[in-house]
């Protein structure tokens, strides 16, 4: 079991390093001023959108707008401390990332829902998009998996009554 959550960690970390990355320099693009990016980032948003026909970046509906809003304001500062969580072996790390892959799964299924009812995305585009569930799936099985090293329990062994002379 160690092996498979030191996998799943390995995964994970490139996952959150991803995010920690593009949210601010790619998706921050969608409710940010533009004249705050480089033309570099520019022409890079522009032409991932033309390429893979991504509309939802293109047009940036208002629903696209406040997930990334959610993005930014929460699931980036998670991603930068799941990163943390990881690095130091922090016990709180499934907690934080129970949460990362239920916020980022909810997010998912409603821009998927959005790509397949409109009849307007293609394979390609779907296959930008499903990736990112099943990572968010997988952060969420990570919070319900043991931590993957040992960690001192800071509870006395001793019966309750023994340790409440003591105090």
């Amino acid at each position: 079991m160690g092996a498979l959550v030191k996998l799943v960690d390995a995964v994970l970390f490139l996952f959150f390093l991803l995010m920690a990355v593009c949210v601010p320099l790619f998706d921050a693009q969608a409710c940010l001023p533009e004249s705050l990016f480089p033309d570099a980032l520019l022409d890079l948003k522009r032409g991932y959108s033309g390429r893979v026909g991504d509309y939802l970046v293109a047009e940036k509906p208002l629903f696209f707008v406040g997930l990334v809003w959610l993005e930014i304001l929460f699931l980036w500062p998670l991603s930068i401390l799941n990163l943390y969580g990881i690095l130091a072996a922090r016990p709180w790390f499934r907690t934080t990332c129970l949460i990362y892959g239920v916020s980022v799964a909810t997010s998912m299924v409603a821009i998927l829902s959005e790509l397949t009812g409109s009849g307007k995305a293609s394979d390609d585009l779907l296959m930008v998009y499903f990736p990112f569930l099943g990572l968010s799936l997988l952060a969420f099985l990570r919070g319900l998996l043991p931590c993957s090293t040992k960690t001192t329990s800071s509870i006395s062994k001793k019966p309750a009554l023994a340790r409440k002379k003591r105090a």
